[in-house]
C-alpha cells in the first residue's frame, strides 16, 4: 500500500491535499514553485541612484524640489521629482533597457509630456537638469 493511501488526513484522490504534495515536494528539491512567474522589473542600479539622488539633494539643497518617487514595472523604471507632494511631476527621470541599443535608455521626460532629453549616459542625460550658476566677468 502507498504512504499517502495509509494517511486517512489525505483525503480522496484529487483532494487539494493530494495536489499540493507533488508541489511541496518539487520546492523542497530546489525547483521554484512557479515557472511562468512575474515578469522581472526594470530598477536602477546602485550607481545609477547615487547620480540621481545626487542631483536630487543639490535640488532640495537650493529649494527647488522637495519630493520624488520611485516607479518600477517590467518595461521602465521612473524617478518621479515633484516640486510639492501634492502635485504631478515635474520631471521623470526614466530607464527603458529596450531602447538602450536605439535611442538610450534613459529620458528626462518634463510635465508635459515633452522629451526635454534622451540619452545613453546617465551623467549627461541629467546634465539638463543640473544647471549651475555661471560668474560672468565684465
Amino acid at each position: 500500500m502507498d504512504p499517502i493511501d495509509e494517511n486517512p488526513s489525505a483525503g480522496p484522490a484529487g483532494s487539494p491535499a493530494e495536489l499540493r504534495r507533488p508541489i511541496l515536494a518539487f520546492a523542497t528539491a530546489g525547483v521554484p514553485l512557479r515557472t511562468t512567474g512575474a515578469p522581472e522589473l526594470v530598477s536602477f542600479d546602485r550607481r545609477e541612484l547615487r547620480e540621481i539622488l545626487d542631483l536630487y539633494a543639490r535640488k532640495v539643497a537650493e529649494g527647488e524640489w522637495r519630493d520624488y518617487a520611485l516607479d518600477f514595472s517590467a518595461q521602465k523604471a521612473v524617478f518621479s521629482i515633484f516640486r510639492r507632494s501634492s502635485e504631478f511631476p515635474l520631471y521623470r527621470i526614466e530607464k527603458v533597457p529596450r531602447l538602450a541599443r536605439r535611442q538610450g535608455a534613459y529620458a528626462i521626460v518634463a510635465a508635459t509630456g515633452l522629451v526635454v532629453k534622451r540619452g545613453h549616459e546617465l551623467g549627461r542625460v541629467l546634465a539638463v537638469l543640473d544647471k549651475r550658476l555661471k560668474l560672468v566677468a565684465d
